[in-house]
């Protein structure tokens, strides 16, 4: 009797111990599933509004009355504000809880959506902007480290991965949604206001059902060195943002070279200050010095910089579509989808890859279909179909590297600074993105420039083919043979203002409809030899990615030998 009972006990015990297990695994998928959800709409709402602003740009402007250099300042200050809040959010995420800097985050995300709805004026709705960014950026890189600081790691790349297709999809997607909601309201504080609702609902949700993750430090906040970092990548910033289409001449300006110069100084100021910082005892500086000193860190950094190169390319595809395959201006900004669905896809295949073959291989991956997708716009597109499946290809290589490889390099081997890490990946990846489209549109420049030489090269030959196809009177030929006799009389040369006299003087409307699609052939001409330049450059930083990859091979290796555990 007494032999059963305890037999009873002990299956009573393990019976109740499996259920214990059972419900903390179900608690566990609870708060993955939440985090996942919470995490996921509070990017893509933050990237979104990111994006959404470009198509209000012109509608903002005439509302305030101000001229299209000061109301791009609109989208600078956002910038601005990105980018001094990433590696800050991302520390104070690590040092006081992921859950505390989202709620937070959120609510000054909504209310800098309020404010810039009802700005009363320019300077409020720039000042409001810079709030918005502040709230903005810091969403992405706490959702990431709290999945890699939560989530088992084999989960991780998928939950990453879905959480880079949030980011990839709202980023090419938000000038379509504004376009959208502008034409459908004809209300740009529509596109702010809109916001409001969503950020309330994650602020009650984060508060019931978030669960707290942190990386906690027994030292005092770096407040010395966060005013030092926060200058430096202001000045930084600011420089860059002022290069214009002639990038080495603009270096000449003092806002260019002066505040470049000036955010560099207080970077070295800053590491020097750090360095010491990190000696003493309880010393917690805001930037880890230690992640800077590695190697196989700074080339995660430098890739991150290059992939947002390549993702700055994508900001050229509505005038690609316009300029070289013919599309309408109000219609060209749809013609992102394909290429935002795609990189939905590219960032799930991209945390599959991960788990199944790593990160490097994964980059190397991403960085290879980029390359092919955008080599193909020089060397292939001629009709619409075709630049479908060329931006799709495209947006794959641009949705793996935005998902999860990056990310789980940057924090490999890593117990704590997560947030940190990913901050300085996505800070890197921003100055890209802020380069890379002065680089691109000096090729457009440069190519519509050339038209001049086109005209004098190609016109005649497109001329005699158009006029062979057509069918026109002999009047026609006649008002064309005195249009020739003109240019002869004359220097022999013509340029665009000049066919444009000559189109103006045309009497036929056969012989005008001629003349005006062998000026339209000759545009197109420039133009794609413009964007050919550009996306020759997007496939170029593909090829580097998959270089700098593979001297990241050897770099993780020494970095394992010597790991150092925190």
């Amino acid at each position: 009797m007494v032999a059963r009972e305890i037999e009873n006990n002990r299956c009573k015990g393990v019976l109740l111990e499996g259920v214990k297990k059972e419900g903390n695994l179900l608690a566990k998928k609870t708060s993955h599933f939440w985090a996942l959800l919470l995490f996921s709409i509070g990017v893509f709402m933050a990237q979104l509004d990111n994006g959404i602003i470009s198509s209000a740009l012109t509608t903002i402007n005439r509302h305030y009355d101000v001229t299209d250099n000061w109301g791009a300042w609109g989208i600078t200050i956002y910038t601005l504000g990105l980018a001094i809040s990433l590696p800050i959010v991302g520390k104070l995420s690590d040092r006081y809880g992921r859950r505390k800097l989202f709620i937070i985050e959120i609510a000054l995300f909504g209310i800098g959506s309020l404010l810039v709805a009802l700005s009363p004026s320019f300077g409020f709705y720039l000042a409001a902007r810079f709030i918005q960014a502040l709230g903005g950026g810091g969403i992405f890189i706490i959702g990431n480290s709290h999945i890699l600081s939560t989530v088992e790691p084999g989960k991780q790349a998928k939950y990453l991965g879905l959480l880079g297709a949030m980011n990839g999809v709202a980023a090419v997607l938000g000038p379509n949604v504004g376009s959208f909601l502008l034409d459908l309201t004809g209300n740009w504080h529509i596109l702010f206001l809109i916001n409001v609702p969503i950020a309330i609902v994650l602020f009650i949700l984060a508060f019931m059902r978030l669960e707290e993750s942190s990386d906690p430090s027994p030292g005092r906040l770096d407040l010395i060195g966060t005013i030092i970092l926060s200058f430096a990548v202001l000045s930084l910033m600011y420089g860059l943002t002022n290069i214009d289409i002639n990038f080495w001449a603009s270096f000449k300006q003092l806002e260019v070279s002066g505040f470049i110069g000036a955010g560099i100084v207080l970077f070295i100021v800053l590491m020097l200050y750090e360095s010491v910082l990190e000696k003493k005892e309880n010393g917690d500086p805001i930037l880890p010095i230690y992640l800077i000193r590695q190697p196989r860190f700074l080339m995660v950094l430098l890739i991150g910089a290059l992939s947002g190169g390549i993702l700055a390319a994508m900001i050229f595809i509505p005038a690609f579509t316009e300029n070289v395959l013919g599309i309408m201006a109000e219609k060209s900004g749809y013609w992102m989808t394909p290429l935002a669905l795609a990189a939905g896809v590219g960032a799930g295949l991209g945390g599959t890859l991960v788990t199944k073959r790593g990160p490097v291989f994964t980059v190397i991956i991403s960085g290879l279909i980029a390359a092919i997708g955008f080599a193909l716009f020089p060397l292939w597109i001629e009709l619409k179909w075709q630049f479908v499946v060329s931006s799709m290809i495209a947006g794959v290589g641009i949705g793996v590297i935005l998902g999860a490889p990056l990310n789980i390099l940057a924090t490999e081997g890593l117990q704590s600074n997560k947030g940190t890490a990913l901050a300085s990946l996505s800070l890197l990846r921003q100055i890209g993105m802020t380069i890379a489209p002065t680089i691109y549109a000096g090729f457009i420049a440069r190519g519509f420039n050339n038209m001049g030489n086109l005209f004098q090269s190609d016109f005649q030959n497109v001329l005699q083919d158009n006029i062979a196809r057509a069918d026109l009177s002999k009047e026609a030929l006649g008002e064309l043979a005195q249009i020739g006799q003109q240019m002869a009389a004359g220097s022999g040369a013509i340029d665009a203002n000049q066919m444009n006299e000559i189109v103006g003087s045309i009497q036929d409307p056969a012989l005008k409809e001629v003349i005006l699609n062998s000026v339209s052939e000759i545009t197109r001409m420039a133009a794609e030899n413009g964007y050919g330049g550009l996306y020759w450059s997007a496939a170029v930083l593909g090829v580097l990615i998959i270089v700098a990859s593979l001297i990241l091979v050897p770099l993780r290796g020494k970095a394992s030998a010597v790991s150092r555990i925190e």
